[in-house]
């Protein structure tokens, strides 16, 4: 079982944005930028292209949905969307609330926020989702 399955389950803590029945979203830990989202979907696959096509559409939808509340929670240009799937086996996206496209790049410093700071965002997130 991946991390990103425990994280699902509730197994391991995460700060949840937003979940459906089949998909979850929940705040990067080592974040790009305050806002930085991750979603997967709950079942266990490794690669997003072997997700069936009903299936990807969906995630891609929830995603969007994930993606305006970052934006109004989050004021900026755009959210910006990568999937690079290498660092943990277990399909994701990664939300990231952009003012300029040198946001959505992953060898930037990563933030160092508190407890207290990432119980914040996703809140602000959770509020904003519909």
């Amino acid at each position: 079982m991946s991390i990103f399955s425990k994280i699902a389950a509730g197994e391991i803590p995460s700060y949840k944005c937003a979940e459906s029945e089949k998909f979850y979203a929940f705040l990067d830990i080592n974040p790009l930028v305050k806002g930085h989202t991750l979603v997967i979907p709950r079942r266990e696959v490794d690669y997003i292209f072997d997700l069936d096509d009903d299936e990807l559409a969906e995630m891609h939808v929830f995603a969007k949905r994930v993606a305006i509340a970052i934006k109004k929670a989050f004021p900026c240009v755009k959210v910006g969307m990568a999937v690079l799937g290498l660092e943990v086996p277990h399909a994701h996206i990664h939300l990231v609330p952009m003012q300029s496209e040198k946001d959505m790049l992953f060898s930037n410093p990563k933030l160092k926020l508190s407890q207290e700071e990432f119980e914040d965002i996703a809140a602000r997130i959770r509020a904003e989702f519909k």
